[in-house]
């Protein structure tokens, strides 16, 4: 079982918060039973697009499962003060391809999602496009990425910036040993 500072121990203490069964989070979200039931007790971890679809169908932001803290404006988040809040592993027993920094941590009231990421490499056929209501933002820091669109593929610098509708299936992923990116998720209420 997860231990609460994970994803799946988050969303089970949400749920059954509200008195809401996994059958119910199904229909209302669109996702099998047993993938929810995975993500809560056997440490899977959905992409975004997934995990938009839990946050909305439970009425809470998608930082909700990164934080359950509070601050005031403006909220500051140094360099060295920042957390890994959540890491994607592609599937049970797969490595991890993409770390989260949350950089909104905390803010209640936020409308957007800000991220520091670091993409690590995974093979070919875990890359997997995924689409969601919203807007995504990104920018390069260091290494190389390689943004795939719809049908479009483009390979990014440091420096260099995208700015998508994220409903057009998309997929971020590093060209070398890593990769750090901004990233800022805006999803429509």
């Amino acid at each position: 079982m997860n231990s609460d500072g994970k994803i799946g121990a988050r969303m089970l203490r949400l749920r059954e918060g509200q008195n809401v069964s996994r059958e119910e989070l199904s229909n209302r979200s669109g996702l099998d039973v047993d993938f929810i039931r995975a993500i809560e007790e056997e440490d899977i971890y959905p992409s975004l697009g997934p995990l938009l679809k839990i946050s909305r169908a439970l009425g809470l932001r998608l930082g909700t499962f990164l934080d359950d803290q509070f601050s005031q404006d403006p909220l500051i988040v140094r360099t060295g003060e920042r957390k890994e809040e959540l890491s994607m592993p592609k599937g049970k027993g797969k490595p991890v391809a993409l770390k989260f920094h949350s950089l909104g941590r905390g803010k209640k009231d936020r409308h957007m999602e800000p991220f520091f990421i670091e993409i690590l490499p995974e093979p070919a056929e875990d890359k997997k496009p995924s689409s969601h209501e919203g807007e995504e933002f990104i920018v390069v820091i260091s290494g190389e990425v390689e943004l795939h669109y719809g049908r479009e593929i483009s390979i990014l610098k440091p420096g260099d910036s995208a700015y998508y509708n994220s409903l057009v299936p998309h997929y971020v992923s590093c060209l070398g040993p890593k990769a750090e990116i901004y990233a800022v998720l805006y999803i429509p209420e």
